[in-house]
């Protein structure tokens, strides 16, 4: 196994993710990540107009749960975006948004830059 992937066993759930940084990952992975927190950046900009539960967010979250290492944020953005009530609803997903991103950018899966 080469010195570059090191392996974590996230919390709870028993399966295991790399700490890759970004620079070294392929690049259909930065693109699916991107891709993936775009989804979910759009669904908190739509959340106060109703719920954001839909397959592409469920999809987003599904494609970023290898990359996270605890599942809390994507859990929570799930039953938020679910919720009917309106300012509940905006605040857990926006809540649950801003955790996933800190965990990519700390697991070092996500920058700024495009990587297209």
């Amino acid at each position: 196994m080469p010195t570059a992937w090191i392996r974590r066993r996230s919390c709870g759930s028993g399966r295991t993710t790399s700490s890759e940084p970004v620079s070294t990952l392929p690049r259909h992975r930065r693109v699916v990540i991107a891709l993936s927190v775009h989804i979910l950046r759009t669904g908190v900009s739509r959340c106060s107009e109703g719920r954001v539960d839909v397959v592409e967010v469920r999809l987003a979250l599904r494609s970023l749960l290898p990359h996270c290492f605890e599942r809390w944020p994507l859990v929570l953005y799930w039953d938020a975006a679910s919720q009917t009530n309106d300012i509940g609803r905006a605040q857990g997903v926006t809540a649950a948004f801003n955790g996933i991103v800190r965990q990519l950018r700390k697991a070092g899966r996500y920058e700024e830059i495009s990587p297209l």
